[in-house]
């Protein structure tokens, strides 16, 4: 009977506070590290007297935090009320609990019996999430380990989590458990979704794409209803990004409208639950996304500098603060920006076509470049192909540089650390190593994970030199792959692209 569902961390690489704004493009990259759901009955059988309740229990478990929860929720109202002794809630699994079930109430308006039944069973959801998402810098250094991904490697999965030592607010104010910022609400979001869709039977992750119970595709369901979930737990409708990545993959982002997500903020305490996630799911979501991923022989890496991780939502804070009170500026900054990311974006999908129309040229200058720097690159562009790929690598490099001046200078103007001087350091030390194309702060920046894109094989050699900087390289990869369904529990199970789950996106 148990369901389990799983979803990626994202990595944003370009459109970092551009991407809150209509038409502004985020480029996106899901990773292998992923967010799990599992969505099991408590009871194994309904007791006849159960027919009459009007309350079911829902069991809560997240092992890597040590926490257990327990809630009561209404058959009829479909709310959650908390009856655990402890105060610590997971606002972003409640909404998505709630929204979900109201969805399976509304997908089974004709036939409540079997949901009925269900729920009258009890729901048993355990989450968690892959070593990735979090920091356990503290943990290899107490053991005497070297900063590696080999150190890393030799923890359990799904390993306890840090908490950090309570800060004071502010805008440099770190998270409360210890995180790498691959966006572990809006994965795990997604993840408890999508696992309860699929086990409550509104839909089948098995094959997602096809025309579902409202109209549209499963995927898309999942879609509306995380980026409900997640919105309305942050208490903001952000620009979904990070949902969207979660649900589909690595893409080009653009955002929806935020007033498609208004009618459920005020609707939040007073309408039932099944009448908003109707209103939603009718609603205009008219966000884009269009296909996107990294050229081939390129991959990502990204280094954790140790500094325990930002908080983003007081950084875009401090932006929007500066972009009212110096609009003008605020306005050429961003333009300047988005020209930028446009090239960086160009200039990417221009070697994938290269690579697509000469393969076997594109192979070899990828080889070369990975064993050397970027000034000796044009070494080896001795014909015209080889020229034209080397040409669109280095201004893939320049317009990187682009950006990441221009976003320093929005730190600056803002008084928030998007660069901050030491990630400033680590990624020009990072962009002149051999076979390293571009790095970057991705996001909203700050000292959370930097990221860096490399040629060919040249990725060991970074990690090397970034562990010689105190800084630790992450088993984080770039996989395009969507929310998927797994074949069992991760903890006892293989996990294997193809082997033990069903990829979607």
């Amino acid at each position: 009977m148990a369901v389990v569902a799983s979803a990626p961390g994202k990595v944003l690489m370009t459109g970092g506070y551009l991407v809150l704004e209509k038409p502004n493009a985020g480029l996106v990259l899901s990773t292998n590290a992923r967010f799990y759901a599992i969505v099991k009955p408590i009871n194994e059988e309904v007791k006849p007297e159960s027919w009459a309740w009007k309350w079911t229990d829902v069991k809560l478990t997240s092992p890597q935090l040590s926490r257990e929860s327990m809630y009561k929720l209404s058959l009829n109202h479909l709310t959650l009320q908390s009856v655990s002794a402890s105060d610590s809630r997971n606002p972003f699994v409640e909404h998505a609990i709630q929204y979900a079930i109201a969805a399976a109430h509304l997908a089974t308006e004709k036939d409540k019996e079997s949901l009925h039944k269900l729920l009258l069973q009890g729901l048993d959801i355990t989450i968690l999430g892959s070593n990735d998402f979090y920091s356990y810098r503290n943990q290899i250094e107490s053991a005497g380990l070297p900063l590696t991904p080999e150190s890393l490697g030799t923890l359990a999965p799904f390993a306890s989590i840090t908490f950090n030592a309570a800060e004071s607010n502010g805008a440099n104010s770190k998270p409360e458990v210890a995180k790498t910022g691959l966006g572990s609400s809006a994965a795990m979001t997604t993840a408890v979704v999508a696992a309860l869709l699929h086990y409550l039977g509104v839909v089948d992750l098995s094959d997602p794409c096809k025309e579902g119970k409202f109209g549209c595709s499963d995927l898309d369901v999942i879609h509306m209803i995380a980026q409900t979930s997640h919105c309305l737990a942050q208490g903001k409708v952000g620009s979904g990004f990070d949902v969207s990545c979660a649900v589909y993959g690595s893409q080009r982002y653009v955002r929806f409208s935020p007033e498609v997500l208004s009618f459920a903020q005020v609707a939040v305490t007073g309408l039932p639950l099944n009448e908003v996630i109707g209103t939603i799911l009718k609603g205009k979501w008219d966000n884009k996304r269009t296909e996107f991923s990294l050229p081939p022989l390129m991959n990502l890496f990204l280094g954790e500098p140790g500094s325990g991780g930002s908080s983003t939502p007081s950084m875009v804070g401090a932006v929007k603060k500066w972009q009212m009170s110096d609009p003008e500026k605020a306005r050429e900054n961003w333009q300047n920006l988005s020209d930028a990311n446009l090239e960086l974006e160009t200039k990417l999908n221009d070697l994938s076509k290269l690579a697509k129309d000469h393969w076997d040229v594109y192979l070899r200058v990828i080889k070369s470049c990975s064993v050397l720097t970027s000034e000796k690159w044009v070494l080896h562009a001795t014909e015209p192909i080889n020229e034209a790929i080397i040409k669109e690598l280095l201004e893939a490099r320049e317009a990187m540089l682009r950006i990441r001046i221009l976003m320093r200078q929005m730190g600056e103007a803002a008084s928030v650390p998007i660069e901050p001087e030491s990630q400033t350091q680590l990624l020009d030390s990072t962009m002149s190593a051999e076979g390293v194309l571009l790095a970057g702060v991705p996001g909203a920046g700050g000292f959370d994970a930097i990221f860096a894109i490399t040629l060919g094989d040249s990725g060991t050699k970074l990690t090397q030199a970034w562990s010689s900087h105190n800084v630790l390289a992450l088993l984080v990869r770039e996989d395009p792959h969507g929310v998927c369904l797994e074949s069992g529990d991760p903890r006892t199970t293989c996990i294997t692209s193809g082997v033990s789950s069903i990829h979607l996106g």
